[in-house]
């Protein structure tokens, strides 16, 4: 277990900016978790889990408590071809758990392979893109219950999986690793596949930019950065926070954000398209620490 205490967490994130953490502890294997986890109880002390950081804001004001963060003994990853299934620690990265699917001539991942979120942090969000999700390829996962402290697994009927949401967000059960139910493939196909989603999102987002993907959740019957585009927004910036103007759905670090840039720029969005069109943008982003008294 390494503990180390008063962390920046700009370096943790996928947008590079924010303010720090009064503890973080990276665990390397459930022991080392049971084992913070029991401290933090009986301390009553805040904590939360981190993955890859691909969708999690802290506010400059800092977090008060401790992250906590999954090493290497959560990066296991077994395929079983027989059964075209594959167990994936949550701290794997999605894009690696897709390659070496399709490395396997295991199909169904290419839709999300390109998503920069743990396996873990895909699951706790239900991750999806160009119209694949985790819900789709996800058989079951092991967890960590916080209610009883025992590591149990979950079939993914009862994730209560939907759009960016899972029951590990009410429960605060912690995601160990996934299983995932994919079909049988050819490699050479399932790799043009995810190279030709690569290419679409290498041309259509700012992935030269610092971000969080999609800072919006996308609102019933409409698309989000449609409505930021249509209320003239594009390219609008506080400090060296911008709304992107290859596509207005992606809040970008042009360089040197803060985490007040990017929310402050958050809520002009927000405002601007209610006052406009009557619809309210929620952030799909997790900000940290925002708004504490």
């Amino acid at each position: 277990m390494i503990r180390e205490k008063d962390v920046n967490m700009a370096g943790y994130t996928t947008f590079r900016a924010g303010g720090n953490a009064a503890e973080l502890v990276t665990c390397e294997n459930r022991e080392e978790l049971k084992e913070i986890l029991a401290e933090m109880k009986e301390a009553g002390k805040e904590y939360m889990i981190l993955g890859n950081g691909s969708n999690i804001l802290f506010a400059d004001e800092g977090y008060p408590g401790t992250v906590i963060r999954l090493g290497e003994g959560f990066e296991q990853i077994e395929i079983d071809k027989e059964n075209c299934s594959m167990c994936v620690g949550a701290a794997v990265s999605l894009s690696q758990a897709a390659r070496q699917a399709a490395a396997n001539d295991l199909a169904g991942m290419a839709p999300i392979s390109g998503i920069p979120g743990s396996v873990g942090g895909a699951l706790f969000m239900n991750a999806g893109a160009y119209g694949g999700e985790m819900k789709d390829v996800v058989r079951s996962a092991v967890v960590y219950c916080q209610k009883t402290g025992t590591v149990e697994e979950i079939p993914v009927e009862e994730m209560d999986l939907s759009y960016r949401h899972s029951c590990f967000q009410e429960t605060g059960d912690i995601v160990l690793e996934v299983n995932f139910l994919l079909t049988p493939g050819k490699r050479e196909e399932i790799e043009a596949e995810m190279k030709e989603f690569a290419h679409q999102r290498n041309s259509k987002q700012p992935v030269q930019y610092p971000s969080a993907g999609s800072f919006f959740k996308r609102p019933e019957g409409y698309f989000a950065g449609k409505l930021i585009q249509d209320a003239g927004l594009k390219g609008l910036s506080v400090g060296g926070a911008q709304v992107s103007e290859l596509h207005s759905g992606f809040v970008i670090n042009r360089g040197g954000a803060t985490a007040t840039d990017i929310i402050q720029l958050m809520h002009l969005v927000q405002n601007t398209v209610f006052d406009q069109f009557g619809v309210r943008l929620e952030p799909e982003v997790r900000i940290i620490g925002y708004g504490r008294k």
